[in-house]
């Protein structure tokens, strides 16, 4: 199994006008916040229910750092995902307010309010608090598909001796913050999903040999039939993949090739 990946380019929101002080040694703004966190693990937190936890908060704290402020001060077992702190790695996806976010680059300061609701991604088995098994996820991107791609910002930079091309990452970071948005996959567990068909999409620009397995694949029952263009995908997406257009091209090629029969 891949392990997650994330990153994103911010979340715009609203300031907030709550009450402030400010810590005179540091001369840094602080808040008091709370976080409404869905807490759940089978057994012992059963069944699931909201517990609030209320800290002071500075102004350049991601939700991220809230939430390790909260473990380390006020509840050793929360339990969330975090890895790289900077939007490159996915695992920290959870839903803030009821919308698909990336932790560790949402500012408290841009969230709404003096409170805020965290739950974890929908449609996966919740296995503790804010984190999901999302195995099923990663199984359906087939591990011999390239996470690399042409680099198109540097197409008129000189290339190094030696060097044919530039190259970067694909821009989904498998966050899966649009399988969760998806009102399909929420209901739907055959679905591949928004993340999977834009892969099979870029998959089909990079590796044309491969096209008839790959249409097969987003034509299944399965596919992109499944999709009922509600957009939730593209919304959400932190590194602006837009998932729906690749859908989109993918049943407009399917459509040119069933017009061929």
């Amino acid at each position: 199994m891949k392990a997650p990946r994330s990153r994103a380019d911010g979340i715009s929101g609203y300031r907030n006008n709550f009450d402030r002080d400010v810590d005179k040694e540091s001369n840094m703004t602080t808040r008091k916040f709370t976080f409404r966190i869905l807490r759940f693990k089978p057994g012992v937190i059963d069944p699931p229910r909201f517990q609030d936890y209320s800290i002071q908060v500075e102004t350049d704290m991601s939700v991220l750092d809230g939430f390790e402020k909260i473990r380390l001060e006020q509840d050793k077992t929360l339990m969330y995902r975090h890895s790289c702190h900077h939007s490159s790695c996915g695992t920290c996806a959870c839903k803030i307010n009821g919308r698909e976010m990336l932790a560790c680059i949402t500012r408290i300061v841009d969230l709404k309010g003096d409170t805020a609701r965290f739950t974890p991604l929908d449609g996966y088995k919740v296995i503790g608090d804010l984190v999901v098994d999302t195995s099923r996820f990663y199984e359906d991107i087939p591990g011999n598909w390239s996470y690399l791609k042409q680099s198109e910002k540097t197409a008129s930079s000189q290339l190094p001796a030696g060097v044919t091309q530039f190259q970067q990452f694909e821009n989904c970071i498998e966050c899966a913050a649009c399988m969760s948005a998806c009102p399909v996959t929420r209901t739907n567990t055959d679905f591949l999903g928004p993340a999977v068909l834009a892969a099979v999409n870029n998959e089909l620009k990079k590796r044309p040999q491969n096209r008839p397995g790959l249409l097969e694949l987003a034509g299944s029952n399965r596919g992109e039939r499944l999709c009922t263009r509600a957009l939730n995908c593209s919304r959400v997406c932190p590194t602006r993949v837009y998932p729906a257009r690749h859908i989109g091209d993918l049943r407009r090629l399917l459509k040119t090739k069933r017009s061929t029969y």
